[in-house]
């Protein structure tokens, strides 16, 4: 029995790979184990074909939002990820540096910290700074 809906995978695996990349999402797949498997196909199908997967909010967009609650949460592991996918999505490094502003603003200049730190390092591997 099937956890979720195929169509919304397959949809959601194709926007995964976009933003975030074929390589990375295929090794987190490839790595995912009996344990592991039913969430990342969850997640794939959920977040990326539901909560990606309709044109109301283009990529960049979605990107630029998920930077800002990202950065809210302090979840810097998946801001790395989502900083990546967001430069992927043609958001540049000023906007990076508008959104971490924001975050700064709302919670925090240490978190601001974080974000420049993660921000920069994702920037200078692009080859972007």
């Amino acid at each position: 029995m099937s956890l979720f809906d195929e169509d919304l995978f397959l949809k959601g695996l194709e926007q995964r790979k976009s933003t975030l990349g074929a390589d990375y999402v295929e090794k987190n797949l490839a790595a995912a184990d009996d344990f592991t498997r039913p969430f990342q196909e969850a997640m794939t199908a959920w977040c990326w074909g539901f909560g990606w997967g309709d044109d109301v909010i283009e990529p960049k967009t979605r990107s630029m939002m998920n930077l800002a609650m990202i950065g809210a949460l302090g979840r810097m592991h998946e801001w790395e990820i989502h900083c990546k996918g967001a430069l992927n999505n043609g958001v540049t490094p000023e906007e990076i540096r508008a959104i971490i502003h924001v975050v700064g603003i709302y919670c925090g200049v240490p978190m601001a910290l974080e974000c420049f730190r993660v921000a920069r390092r994702v920037l200078t591997d692009a080859g972007r700074i």
